[in-house]
């Protein structure tokens, strides 16, 4: 499981039918700042996600990949390898809040 920022959705008028009405995202993994640890940085890596939890475009969520992706009751049946399964509110590390919505 980790963080990401929802940057984009896709639309895909062709697809398998299960698929249909699936909410598709691009998101970005973040990362703690290396050298001041005071706020999340995007990696330059992207994947899509399907949304499990009615995010939105510029949220941070927390995602999961392989087959943790199909452990949700509305992801079992789907042929996905990454799931949106939160919205962040705050991340906090120590004492420092890092980042809130």
């Amino acid at each position: 499981m980790f963080l990401a920022r929802i940057t984009g959705n896709v639309t895909a008028t062709q697809k398998v039918p299960v698929m249909t009405g699936q909410k598709l995202f691009v998101v970005e993994p973040l990362r703690v700042n290396e050298k001041t640890k005071k706020d999340l940085q995007p990696t330059g890596r992207t994947f899509i996600a399907v949304d499990t939890v009615g995010a939105g475009e510029g949220e941070v969520v927390m995602i999961v990949q392989g087959s943790s992706a199909r452990f949700t009751d509305e992801t079992s049946k789907l042929p996905i390898d990454c799931a949106i399964i939160g919205i962040v509110d705050h991340v906090q590390l120590g004492s420092k809040e890092i980042y809130s919505s």
